[in-house]
């Protein structure tokens, strides 16, 4: 466990960013070997179905991820403001809670599949590849959800460190797994969507047994699960609803945009697949430091240390401020080379659509930077409602450009969608920062 109420918040916040990166650097890592395997053993038609449809399972798999994020922030309130029983019962609840969740997201998905697809513009050839694929996902979002819980209720504790060593087995046995269904078993993209779900439901059984004996905190009896404070399930789903909705709408916005660059072929299809994979790469640092400040914010907080929390977000803005010039030099220096090397692919209009992509979007990651730390800060304070004002006007950002961009300029217009709505959405979120009552003076002055 570590405490980030006390001591100095550099390197308080550098040391439990660091496993973070870690973690997400792993399971970029496994998304982009995935890509790899598929291209390489199953060609560009696998590729662009798996690739149709990946806004729809970034959608779902993010929301779940939003909510279990959200609820263990109120675990890290807890155990800031050192109510230790709190802790057991935020934990329960976030348990019970997200498996309810997923299981009505798990049937809705089912039902609904065909017409969803159907909705994405996902071409009549790659449709049934496409759904082969995306329902083994849907059908394994509980493991997904439990797995993403115990993960976030660990770094709600200040352990970083059991996430990523757990994840890091995750993602061997994930790779171990595509390439003994793909390559040796010859099964399809389907064989890929069952080595990520099973290696899902592993890391889950490994996490759950190693934390249970590892920490009293979060070892569970069925008192925890009992007269549940409805204060607390208010809080939890305020904050965990928010979340996950914030991640939502910027997946529906992303879902929207899909539909549109389904149209325009299957060369722009793989280009675009994987220049988002890259974008997620690149973007790693975003999500890093935006996870550790809805925890540092959420511990500092409980505790009352409220100086704390205005250093540390100054702090982040600054470290993924740094990160975002290399992202600019790797994309003009060998952006090229980096979607080779995720699709496999040497088709010239693949490489330089990807390639553009990457060049344009990285010159404006300044604005993205200040969003993710800023939003997610915001939700370790208690606000709720301005980072989903925020995301849903990135939501409709992208609905617009893909009824009016796309169908004028093409994959230009996909090209400039994103800077265009990061300079729309960031203005609530700086606006009501240096409003919130919590903090009152300027959040990038020194305490």
């Amino acid at each position: 466990m570590k405490d980030l109420t006390k001591g100095k918040p550099s390197r308080l916040i550098l040391a439990f960013a660091l496993p973070i990166f870690l973690a997400n650097l792993l399971q970029l890592t496994y998304s982009l070997v995935d890509t790899r395997i598929v291209g390489s053993f199953l060609g560009e038609d696998a590729l662009a179905a798996v690739g149709a449809t990946s806004s729809l399972s970034n959608l779902i798999i993010g929301f779940l991820m939003g909510l279990s994020n959200g609820f263990a922030i109120i675990t890290a309130q807890r155990f800031g403001a050192k109510d230790l029983r709190g802790v057991k019962k935020s934990f329960a609840m976030s348990l019970t809670l997200g498996i309810a969740v997923a299981a009505g997201l798990t049937v809705l998905g089912l039902l609904f599949l065909q017409p969803i697809l159907r909705f994405l513009n996902v071409p009549e050839n790659l449709r049934t590849v496409a759904g082969s694929y995306i329902v083994i996902i849907i059908a394994g979002l509980i493991a997904t959800f439990l797995y993403d819980a115990c993960a976030a209720a660990l770094r709600a504790l200040g352990d970083t460190i059991t996430p990523l060593v757990i994840l890091a087995i995750s993602v061997i046995l994930n790779i171990a797994g595509d390439l003994f269904f793909v390559v040796v078993l010859k099964t399809g993209v389907r064989g890929a969507a069952v080595a990520t779900v099973s290696a899902q439901a592993l890391a889950f059984v490994i996490c759950w047994i190693y934390m249970i004996k590892r920490y009293e905190l979060l070892r569970l009896s069925g008192d925890d699960f009992k007269e549940p404070q409805p204060q607390m399930i208010q809080s939890m789903l305020s904050a965990g609803l928010s979340m996950g909705f914030m991640s939502s709408l910027i997946n529906i916005g992303s879902l929207t945009l899909q539909t549109a660059i389904n149209k325009l072929g299957q060369n722009i299809i793989v280009a675009h697949t994987a220049a988002r994979k890259i974008s997620e790469m690149f973007m790693i640092m975003f999500t890093v430091f935006g996870q550790t400040m809805a925890t540092y914010c959420g511990q500092n907080l409980g505790a009352g240390r409220i100086d704390r929390i205005k250093k540390g977000i100054g702090l982040a803005i600054l470290y993924t401020c740094i990160w975002c010039s290399f992202t600019i030099v790797a994309s003009y220096t060998i952006g090229d080379w980096l979607v080779y090397m995720v699709t496999g692919s040497k088709n010239a209009e693949v490489l330089k659509n990807a390639t553009n992509y990457l060049k344009f979007d990285t010159l404006f990651y300044f604005v993205t930077a200040v969003i993710c730390v800023v939003r997610n800060a915001m939700q370790g304070l208690g606000d709720h409602i301005t980072p989903l004002v925020s995301s849903s006007l990135e939501m409709i950002g992208k609905i617009v450009i893909a009824a009016t961009l796309v169908p004028w300029f093409g994959y230009t217009g996909v090209i400039v969608a994103e800077p265009l709505v990061w300079f729309i959405m960031v203005i609530p979120l700086l606006i009501q920062i240096f409003r919130m009552p919590v903090l009152k003076n300027n959040i990038l002055t020194k305490s």
